[in-house]
């Protein structure tokens, strides 16, 4: 069994699941065969036999596996389908169980919190995609985005603008592109979308030179940008960000105004 890419892989995603790796090469051997003995499981998985009888045990517990209490006992592995409903069901219940672990654990707020203005990084382009798609969940009363990088109008992206819209929020959308721009008018045709004047902020990038990807103002009081390397090498595409909080904070004051300036010059006196 070994060598063979997708069968490793699988293997590799079921210990990121939670399985143990006799665990996994125990189910991986039984997916691909109709029944087996523990003979037969040790053949194929190269899992000690001494051992696949502790591994199926598990997994049979974890509903994955059938036992036929023969002599010798014959395994069967559940259906794919019933297979990955377990391991999802799993997963979700180790998260929830995490979360309320973690909020057990949450610090408390002290007096005058509130009013602390800090500036915090970001890095990596999922975290910071989930802390935008968060932002935009999490939005009260008004949203100005600003998309620089066209590889960011993914379908969740969409999806939170229009429960967005559904919200009743004010919303300002802004595109680098016209291609950006037209996206955004195609899949939100009833919000205004501006072709921002951004040529002073984004400027013409080089090869070696950062450009920003996005720009998010929440609520007028919550700042989101990020910045990346379009032109470079993976070691450099990685992207990054920066987040500040507060109605009173310079960043968020700065930005706040610069962008609606390029965003729309008839909403600046609103600002």
């Amino acid at each position: 069994m070994i060598g063979n890419e997708p069968i490793q892989e699988a293997i590799d995603l079921l210990q990121e699941l939670g399985l143990q790796e006799y665990e996994a090469r125990c189910f991986v051997a039984l997916n691909q065969l109709s029944t087996a003995t523990a003979k037969e499981i040790h053949e194929i998985s190269e899992v000690p036999r001494t051992r696949v009888y502790d591994a199926v045990r598990v997994l049979e517990s974890k509903g994955l596996v059938e036992v036929r209490h023969s002599n010798p006992q014959v395994y069967r592995a559940v259906s794919i389908d019933e297979a990955t409903q377990t391991l999802a069901k799993q997963y979700t219940d180790r998260i929830e169980s995490l979360k309320g672990h973690l909020q057990n654990t949450d610090a408390q707020e002290t007096e005058g919190e509130d009013h602390v203005q800090e500036v915090w990084s970001l890095s990596g382009h999922e975290a910071i995609e989930s802390r935008t798609h968060e932002l935009i969940d999490e939005a009260e009363t008004e949203i100005v985005f600003v998309v620089v990088d066209d590889a960011l109008l993914s379908e969740q992206m969409f999806e939170g603008l229009h429960m967005a819209v559904d919200r009743d929020l004010s919303l300002m959308l802004g595109g680098k592109t016209d291609t950006i721009t037209a996206q955004l008018g195609t899949e939100l045709p009833t919000v205004s979308v501006f072709e921002t004047g951004l040529d002073w902020l984004t400027g013409k990038v080089s090869d070696d030179e950062v450009a920003i990807s996005r720009l998010l103002l929440v609520d007028r009081e919550t700042l989101l940008i990020g910045t990346y390397y379009p032109n470079a090498d993976n070691e450099k595409v990685k992207e990054q960000a920066v987040f500040a909080k507060g109605l009173e904070n310079g960043i968020v004051v700065l930005l706040r105004r610069l962008i609606t300036m390029g965003l729309s010059a008839q909403n600046d006196s609103e600002y």
